[in-house]
């Protein structure tokens, strides 16, 4: 035995302690009326306990969070550019990391050394939950939060790939750091309404605290939760080899397409990647989560609001609009596209009508005609007007008395035995917040006032767009806080941005990006914050730790962007096959219509009086309205609780990330949500407790492991197979097809 073994045995407590103390709390705090949490599912899975001694600002930390950052922001950048890309996500470093301390703690010096009065040392004991939180947080930064690299790299990308055009690396690195700290400061300001309170409870955070506490707590379980992890870990690791290289066609399973290979109606009715989708699903874990998340983090009410929105957007209104109704002469385009076409139902040749100065060419653009769009894709975007505004109207209605009674004090009523515990740690001084704001906002300025010829906004459309995201900001963390699914502010910056500036295509995507992406940014700093506040973190910590994070993240992120885009030939080309050039961007690719739509043509002429869509913006006033409808049944028929659970805001942001999503993804997700977060948990609660939470780390991680080896060790040395399990079977078999109607482009349908 070492000579810390003992000390270590006295400071380590086993789960099945943890867990009869924490009963033995709740049922003391059920008898006095206060302390515990209102939420089940955190008094199911957050301990209530704390060790407010264990060090977290060690070189241990410092040194594998950096390293972790810059690695994970690399590789989620590398991967972005590809045509099935992959984000590594915090919970592979969360894995790794684990043993990589342990081992810094046996092999470091332990010798203390003395700076400025005071004591320091490389080893300062074993390898903690705390520090391993901290280094959990520098990877989320370095994942994007679980989102990939800076959303502002995309509107580097469309103006050197797509548009052909230049910008400088530093006008490119200034424009990512100051769109991903600006939202730190108004985050800050408002953190006690959407961390503090018991009832923010902030879903995602769960899966992270349950695997901290399973990789660091002794188990005498059988099947300790620690044990079921490494179990579920490998298990996912290597059934990922399956669907993600020897088997790609487990990925998406479109049994109709199979029956009917030579059909197009069919691929139209039951294809899971170009169509609805009916019937499809996937045994791959990677399409399940990759644009939604995971099903098993999701509450059952949110994944009950995005099926019941998906179900009758997908599988009533939109055949409908396509085959009853022909809705904007839906016939003439493919079912399911995001692309932009031609009355004749071609696609629309974009760089056509952008002149010489960056901005639209009026008399190319009469003569090539209007811009028309799949039926989904403008159905989408009218839904999407719904959701943003819906959010005000509903959080105003269903949080409007909460948040003011927080307003006027701290607190409101009683608090959880976790804020109680966190107010032993110092508080961030508020001035902190405020100086990083003005910071980050006159640096901001800078940008838009002495590089204007670059990014094309002019300063006051920074105040604009910083002045939406600040109104939205708190309302859009309430619904994520509760349900685990955040309302985007993208389409209602694109519009506004479209419609006060139109022909400018990269002012429109940087008031974009500094609108949406600044309250993205908040949301996801809020997020980790409440990892913090459940893992008993100093905050001061945490907000030193996501800031350096940050900043390390999008210098990295925009280095590696930068190192691609002048070295790969053909990077971004959407007109080759992806069996040609693997570079094909996808997120990017509808990051660059999106630029298109409402900046260079302008909503005006797609959306107002000069377009073919102005019908859609009725969708505001259904947005308006529709909480008030939900908020009057709910006050006249106060007995039925499942009222207020009606989150139009999710229900109508339901399809909101197809594309890229697609209907698979929706399927398989809503599937899987439902056995474990309705079934499993209603009435195998036990096992829910214990493992639902690990089980998704576990899937994320082996998932993560499998498609960094494949890439390394077989797809980028262009080793592949080819047999009918690797062949495309969601596309109708045909040489070419007999009109460009009704299908979108690919490997065995090419328009004529």
């Amino acid at each position: 035995m070492g000579p810390n073994h003992g000390h270590k045995l006295l400071k380590e407590t086993t789960a099945l302690e943890v867990e009869a103390a924490a009963i033995t709390e709740i049922e003391e705090e059920d008898k006095n009326g206060d302390d515990v949490s209102s939420v089940e599912q955190v008094r199911l899975t957050v301990s209530n306990q704390d060790d407010s001694s264990l060090p977290v600002w060690t070189f241990r930390m410092w040194t594998i969070g950096i390293f972790s950052c810059f690695l994970l922001s690399f590789l989620n950048t590398f991967f972005s550019y590809r045509t099935e890309p992959l984000v590594i996500s915090m919970i592979s470093v969360q894995v790794a990391s684990l043993p990589i301390g342990r081992f810094m703690a046996r092999t470091l010096p332990r010798r203390k050394f003395w700076i400025g009065g005071k004591s320091f040392s490389l080893n300062p004991g074993e390898f903690n939950i705390k520090e391993h939180v901290l280094i959990s947080i520098f990877a989320n930064a370095g994942s994007g939060f679980g989102n990939g690299p800076a959303y502002a790299v995309g509107i580097v990308n469309i103006i050197k790939a797509f548009y052909g055009r230049k910008i400088s690396f530093f006008a490119s690195w200034a424009l990512v750091i100051t769109t991903q700290v600006l939202g730190y400061g108004w985050a800050g300001i408002i953190r006690k309404y959407v961390v503090d309170p018991a009832g923010m409870w902030w879903p995602s955070s769960l899966v992270q605290v349950s695997l901290f506490r399973a990789l660091h707590e002794k188990d005498k379980n059988r099947m300790s939760r620690g044990k079921f992890f490494l179990i579920a870990l490998v298990c996912s690791f290597s059934w990922y080899a399956v669907p993600g290289y020897l088997f790609t066609t487990l990925s998406i399973i479109s049994w109709i397409c199979w029956i009917y290979p030579k059909s197009i109606r069919a691929q139209q009715i039951g294809s899971g990647y170009r169509g609805l989708g009916l019937g499809s699903f996937t045994l791959d874990w990677s399409v399940i989560s990759s644009y939604l998340g995971s099903p098993l983090i999701s509450p059952f009410f949110a994944i009950a609001n995005v099926t019941v929105g998906y179900i009758v957007i997908m599988y009533v209104i939109i055949p409908i609009a396509y085959w009853r109704l022909n809705l904007y002469n839906a016939k003439n385009f493919a079912i399911f596209s995001s692309h932009l076409f031609d009355s004749d139902g071609q696609i629309y040749n974009v760089k056509g009508i952008v002149n010489d100065q960056f901005q639209i060419d009026m008399p190319a653009y009469e003569k090539q005609g209007y811009i028309n769009l799949s039926v989904f894709f403008a159905l989408t975007y009218g839904l999407g007007f719904a959701a943003v505004i819906s959010t005000l109207t509903h959080v105003a209605l269903f949080n409007g008395r909460d948040i003011y009674e927080r307003y006027q004090s701290s607190y409101s009523g009683k608090i959880d035995i976790h804020t109680k515990l966190m107010r032993k740690y110092r508080d961030i001084p508020s001035w902190w917040f405020h100086v990083l704001l003005v910071v980050s906002f006159v640096f901001s300025l800078a940008l838009c006032i002495f590089m204007k010829d670059e990014v094309q906004m002019p300063w006051w459309g920074l105040v604009f767009a910083a002045g939406i995201a600040l109104i939205f900001t708190l309302p859009i963390s309430i619904i994520t806080a509760t349900t685990n699914v955040t309302p985007g502010l993208n389409i209602i910056t694109e519009y506004v941005m479209g419609l006060i500036l139109p022909g400018y295509p990269i002012a429109n995507v940087c008031f974009k990006t500094y609108g949406y992406i600044s309250m993205s940014q908040a949301i996801s700093f809020l997020s980790d914050f409440k990892l913090g506040h459940y893992m008993k973190i100093p905050p001061i910590s945490m907000f030193v730790v996501q800031c350096i994070g940050t900043i390390v993240a999008g210098t990295v992120n925009i280095g590696t962007a930068w190192w691609l885009l002048t070295t790969v030939e053909n990077i971004c080309n959407t007109d080759l096959l992806p069996d040609t050039s693997p570079w094909t961007c996808p997120n990017d690719s509808v990051f660059f219509t999106a630029s298109v739509i409402w900046g260079l043509v302008g909503p005006r002429r797609i959306f107002g009086s000069l377009g073919l869509y102005g019908g859609l913006n009725w969708f505001f006033l259904v947005g308006a309205l529709g909480p008030v409808l939900v908020w009057l049944l709910h006050k006249a028929f106060p007995s039925q609780k499942w009222i207020p659970y009606i989150n139009l805001p999710v229900l109508f942001g339901a399809t909101a990330v197809m594309p890229p999503a697609t209907t698979v993804n929706f399927n398989s997700w809503i599937v899987v949500g439902i056995v474990f977060n309705y079934f499993v948990f209603r009435y195998r609660k036990k096992w829910w407790q214990r493992y639902n939470y690990v089980l998704s780390a576990a899937l994320d991680a082996g998932v993560a492991f499998m498609g960094v080896l494949i890439y390394i060790c077989l797809t980028i040395n262009n080793v592949s197979i080819s047999w009918w399990g690797t062949a495309d079977h969601d596309h109708c078999i045909l040489s070419t097809c007999p009109t460009s109607k009704g299908i979108e482009p690919g490997h065995a349908c090419v328009f004529p």
